[in-house]
């Protein structure tokens, strides 16, 4: 086809993938799933564009998934993350090994495969995605520790698995050393961390003090920023993966300028790599192939959802607990273990062992194409029903508004959104009884389609969107302030509560 074709058929596959994230947002399911379609309608069994070079895909995929990360780290909130941290780093790594094994051990026998082959599908299957987490669960009204240990585990744990198959991968013909393979893993976990947070604070700094001619290049400059580490952490023998994530994440949360663009613009590119990866994993399949991996894959994913991720988030959280970082709810560790989404990421990790001339590495493929669809099937539309049941949502938070606003920014204010769900003690309640911080403001009030600026004695009802400007030295005030209300009422202080998470 001539370049006009290419980039007519390539408009048409981003223009159709836009309109059906719509689609996906309202039904709950990851966009993911569309986006494969697309690539499966282009390939074989569709209008038959080839596609058969699992190296390109791998390469392909390593750079989509370095840019996913960026946006993840870009638009992650330190302050809301951080208690979680401890325990998503110990998910990502103890919780890793743990998973490798508890499908590694089943699957050996069930599937009558050698160790190798076992464990790379154990090392495939173990990390959960990032874009498929971030979509997902930052629509779910969830407490900040529960959705903070998700989104940063589904950061954290690209590295050490990608690690995982690549080397074992290389020990096919070979026995595996495991103390060479532990050595190996934490040097290039090290060094990826190195790289990250040398280049997250320089890049944060040298931004603060360079006055950039136009106000786009800022976004180029800190995707530039983020790729630099990913590159340079992989040259240098560590973790790119590990290396651009904990870039993005100190350059988000750093008092950057033109904040807001820079994430709006990282974003963009998110959709744009997503789109991309998974067009191409829909290419590279071939559905013709599919029906003799279906059995095999439903075995190993259903060992995966029942065994493997209950067992490493139970083994996660009593290390957890061991190190001060208190004890994870039986509800929290069930919800955790259902909101372990695979997308992506396995797939992509299924194609290093085929590039590497594994023998079986295409059945591996297959099978984890299947798992990938069929569990994401069956997971990501029922997380709200699942987080209603395990009673983790959170009744009333606030949200941060990205506004590209100067005046915002020069007051180091932030635009907050309020759902009031039905069942709220928000409801009757007057905007005077509210009782924040003088630095605070409801400024708009939408309700049943229609907004107004609220009175001081405007009551809150049921349903309710509220718009709230705050200081940023005053948010987690406000927002204790507001959860308390929704708790115990306009008496919330009479009673003790403080609106604590």
């Amino acid at each position: 086809m001539t370049l006009d074709v290419w980039l007519l058929v390539s408009a048409v596959i981003v223009i159709a993938a836009v309109i059906s994230v719509r689609v996906a947002h309202r039904s709950g399911l990851p966009s993911l799933l569309l986006f494969l379609g697309f690539g499966l309608a282009l390939g074989d069994a569709g209008f038959g564009i080839p596609f058969a070079d699992p190296g390109l895909a791998k390469d392909i995929g390593f750079l989509a998934l370095a840019v996913i990360l960026a946006e993840g780290g870009l638009t992650t909130n330190w302050s809301q993350v951080r208690r979680s941290v401890p325990l998503a780093l110990i998910l990502a790594t103890v919780g890793v090994a743990v998973s490798i094994l508890a499908v590694a051990i089943p699957v050996r026998y069930l599937l009558g495969v050698d160790t190798i082959t076992a464990l790379i599908i154990g090392a495939v299957l173990a990390p959960t995605d990032a874009a498929a987490v971030f979509s997902v669960l930052r629509r779910l009204p969830l407490p900040p520790r529960l959705a903070g240990i998700l989104e940063a585990e589904s950061g954290f744990n690209d590295a050490p698995t990608v690690l995982a198959v690549v080397l074992l991968s290389g020990t096919v013909h070979a026995s595996p050393d495991l103390g060479s393979f532990l050595v190996e893993t934490g040097s290039e976990l090290a060094i990826g961390a190195a790289v990250g947070l040398a280049i997250g604070p320089a890049g944060a700094f040298a931004l603060r003090r360079i006055a950039l001619p136009v106000s786009g290049l800022y976004p180029i400059a800190v995707l530039g920023l983020t790729l630099f580490s990913y590159a340079g952490g992989a040259l240098l023998h560590g973790s790119g993966f590990l290396a651009i994530y904990l870039t993005a994440l100190v350059l988000g949360n750093s008092k950057l300028p033109h904040r807001a663009a820079t994430r709006g613009f990282a974003e963009g590119m998110a959709w744009l790599a997503q789109i991309g990866l998974f067009v191409m994993l829909g290419l590279l399949a071939s559905p013709m192939e599919m029906s003799s991996a279906i059995v095999p894959g439903l075995i190993a994913g259903t060992v995966m959802l029942v065994l493997a991720r209950p067992l490493a988030v139970l083994v996660s959280a009593s290390l957890g607990r061991l190190i001060g970082q208190g004890w994870v709810s039986w509800r929290e560790q069930a919800f955790l273990s259902w909101a372990g989404l695979r997308g992506a990421i396995p797939i992509v990790l299924a194609t290093i062992p085929w590039a590497a001339g594994v023998e079986g590495s295409k059945d591996i493929f297959n099978e984890v194409f299947v798992i990938v669809i069929v569990f994401t099937l069956l997971q990501g539309p029922t997380l709200p029903w699942a987080a209603r049941l395990l009673k983790v949502t959170t009744p009333v938070e606030a949200h941060e508004l990205e506004v590209e606003a100067a005046p915002l920014e020069e007051l180091n204010a932030d635009l907050l959104q309020v759902s009031v769900p039905p069942g709220s003690r928000l409801h009757g309640v007057e905007i005077f009884e509210l009782r924040l911080p003088r630095d605070a403001q409801v400024t708009l009030v939408v309700r049943d389609g229609r907004s107004f600026v609220p009175g001081e004695t405007t009551r809150i009802r049921a349903d309710d969107q509220l718009l709230l400007v705050t200081t940023a030295a005053t948010r987690d005030q406000v927002e204790h302030r507001l959860r308390a209300v929704s708790r115990r009422g306009k008496l919330a202080g009479w009673y003790g509560e403080r609106g604590l998470e």
